[in-house]
């Protein structure tokens, strides 16, 4: 089992910054990739940015220049740097886990963080 604590989340002016993190514990052995998702009210959950285990990232195209994934491995923990925020990136954002092992692949998720931008 993965567990996923998320925190970072907040209410914020258009054009400001947050930073969100994602901790993770547990089976973190067999993570080979860790994404953000998020989700407003009536939309379906998206992907907003991932990284592999090499480093390798990739955005949703709606973040892309104003967003960076990053992860520190010796922290388990992958952070979500949001900058230039909009009032269209209002959404409860899940952190995600992807786990491989013998027996098949995982998904983990965290519990969410709510993130709200406006003025």
């Amino acid at each position: 089992q993965v567990q996923l604590v998320e925190s970072g989340g907040g209410l914020v002016q258009p054009g400001g910054s947050l930073r969100l993190s994602c901790a993770a514990s547990g089976s973190i052995f067999s993570i080979n990739a860790m994404g953000w998702y998020r989700q407003a009210p009536g939309k379906e959950r998206e992907l907003v940015a991932a990284i592999t285990n090499g480093g390798s990232t990739a955005y949703a195209d709606s973040v892309k220049g104003r967003f960076t994934i990053s992860r520190d491995n010796d922290k388990n923990t992958v952070y979500l740097q949001m900058n230039s925020l909009k009032p269209e990136d209002t959404a409860v954002y899940y952190c995600n886990a992807r786990a491989i092992r013998n027996s098949g692949i995982y998904f983990y998720w965290g519990q969410g963080t709510q993130v709200t931008v406006s003025s």
